[in-house]
């Protein structure tokens, strides 16, 4: 990274013209004034330094903050694997002890002499002794600042690289909200490299029927989203014991027909730190396109990718990249709700189940040139993936076992048949099936079954690859 530095005075504030920059790059508004004084090389500010005090006479002890957003989350990825430790064992004590003190003296000097308030205390980062805050001793360092911590940052930095030289991302998340479940996907990577290189900490999957009862309701249940927020808890758990440095979370079908989806976006935020973000259908395919895709030979394209969702399915053709895409309102969730009323299901719900499928299908053909004619379908997400274990008869989730497991035609038809003509109680004897999957099993079966009986696909490919794995190659 190319960095310069400004050259500015005590009285300027850069607020008027960085102040929505910085905002945005810091996730807060500023509430001092401030001057850019180290940039990258296409201008964003990296270092602001900031007044010794707030608007409201506050004092400020952190007079160097680091605000570019891919340094701060390398360091925040330093920070979480020990650096604070190991950057105060690597410096001597009487070194750092004389930059505090330097780091002091500079922001008590832009005191106003007529101050009578409370001012700053402590050195970088607000400490008087040893190491508080990476950042806060980077961004001096950057600055100018003659500081050894800075310097052993700087270090670390330079030589945390791969092999083929690319830096390292630190650990990424991804996690997807959607209408019947909530998912996870921790990882490692290197900048540029692909998914073939990314290294998995952990993959965790909850059934949360967070779209319980919008098609009535068109809002959100309280319960569902108490359900959710609490997995979402146990994630950012998770997230903080692998150091996660940066992660995209995700809503899709259930949020997008919801009246009320801010309200939970602003507690899934508080609780997870980063913003949900609402998917359109098509997105939502893009991003499954590219995950289930990552590990899959070109030669055997082209795909269809048919990702059965709760309340949606996504249908995307391509072979390297996604072609044409398009997004149904049909899912193991809405078809159970609004079609099946009995269980096991009666014959008539069925019917209404690979009805309503169909016409949605007719409309694919046409809107997804090419859609019947891929060489290769991949199925995605829970629905497959069960009808996978229970063809194999799986006692526990086994994702080494699934993953590519190839369901034929005639084994889905059979899976479809025994679960369609069980109840709850006999459809969870079948190894393989999960407990909060067994009421809308059927209804997201009826999609499978349909579609490889309308487009004459004699088996399908079972990738437990999907959207959250294209969340994380968009991070690294």
């Amino acid at each position: 990274m190319e960095m310069s530095r400004g050259h500015t005075t005590e009285g300027h504030d850069d607020r008027p013209t960085e102040g929505p920059v910085v905002e945005e790059l810091l996730g807060r508004r500023p509430e001092g004034a401030f001057v850019v004084v180290v940039r990258d090389d296409d201008g964003t500010p990296v270092v602001i330094r900031n007044h010794p005090l707030l608007d409201d006479g506050r004092p400020m002890p952190t007079r160097y903050w680091l605000v570019g957003s891919a340094l701060r989350s390398r360091i925040g990825t330093l920070e979480s694997t020990g650096g604070v430790r190991d950057a105060e064992a690597a410096c001597d004590p009487t070194e750092l002890a004389e930059a505090h003190g330097r780091y002091a003296a500079e922001r008590d000097a832009a005191i106003p002499t007529d101050h009578e308030g409370h001012r700053p205390s402590g050195g970088v980062g607000g400490t008087r002794q040893g190491v508080k805050c990476l950042h806060a001793h980077y961004a001096w360092f950057l600055a100018g600042g003659d500081d050894p911590v800075g310097r052993w940052i700087h270090g670390r930095l330079a030589s945390e690289s791969t092999t083929d030289g690319r830096p390292e991302v630190g650990a990424v998340a991804a996690i997807d909200c959607g209408t019947n479940s909530t998912r996870l996907l921790i990882g490692r990577a290197s900048a540029g490299s692909s998914l073939a290189g990314f290294e998995t900490l952990d993959r965790q999957m909850h059934i949360t029927r967070m779209g319980e009862g919008v098609d009535a309701t068109g809002r959100l249940a309280p319960q569902a989203v108490d359900r959710v927020l609490a997995v979402l808890g146990r994630y950012r758990e998770a997230m903080d014991a692998h150091g996660v440095a940066r992660c995209r979370i995700t809503a899709t079908s259930a949020a997008r027909d919801a009246a009320n989806r801010d309200e939970f976006f602003d507690a899934a935020e508080a609780i997870v730190g980063f913003r949900p973000e609402l998917l359109s259908g098509l997105d939502e395919g893009r991003l499954s396109f590219a995950g289930a895709t990552a590990d899959l030979d070109a030669d055997d394209g082209p795909f269809l990718i048919v990702d059965i969702g709760g309340g949606s399915t996504e249908f995307v053709v391509g072979t390297t990249d996604a072609e044409a895409a398009w997004s149904c309102d049909i899912g193991c969730v809405r078809l159970t709700e609004q079609w099946i009323d009995h269980d096991p299901a009666r014959p008539e719900e069925l019917v209404a189940c690979l009805s309503v499928t169909e016409a949605h299908l007719d409309e694919v053909l046409l809107e997804v040139p090419g859609a019947a004619d891929a060489r290769t379908l991949v199925g995605l997400a829970g629905t497959v993936s069960c009808a996978a274990a229970v063809e194999i008869g799986l006692a526990a989730y086994d994702r080494e076992r699934i993953h590519h497991f190839r369901l034929s035609k005639e084994a889905v038809e059979d899976v479809y048949r025994t679960l369609a003509t069980e109840d709850r109680d006999e459809r969870m004897a079948n190894p393989g099936m999960e407990e909060g999957r067994a009421d809308v099993i059927v209804g997201g079966l009826s999609i499978l079954v349909k579609v490889m009986r309308q487009f004459g696909f004699d088996e399908c490919l079972v990738s437990e690859s999907d959207i959250l794995d294209g969340l994380v190659a968009s991070q690294v």
